[in-house]
């Protein structure tokens, strides 16, 4: 994917894609939705919408109903800082 695709997600998205990271970074897995819901403070439909999108937008790849399954496709250093909680 290129560069300018890249930066052309939302600060919401970016956000998201910012939280996946950080969870990535630190635990070697993905997180589930139900620790995306508690983070951002939103509902599972929200929470699985925004996963729809970033995947549909190709700024991340998973594998459907496998738990755990995201992988970013965005290069970390163009991610925005994740700002905590509710967005």
């Amino acid at each position: 994917m290129n560069d300018k695709k890249q930066l052309q997600f939302t600060d919401k998205q970016g956000q998201y894609l910012a939280y996946i990271h950080k969870y990535l970074t630190n635990h070697g897995k993905a997180p589930a939705e139900k620790e995306m819901e508690r983070f951002f403070g939103t509902t599972p439909p929200t929470i699985h919408q925004m996963i729809l999108t970033l995947e549909n937008k190709g700024f991340i790849t998973r594998i459907p109903r496998q738990p755990r399954s995201i992988q970013l496709l965005v290069r970390s250093e163009l991610l925005p800082i994740l700002r905590a909680g509710k967005i």
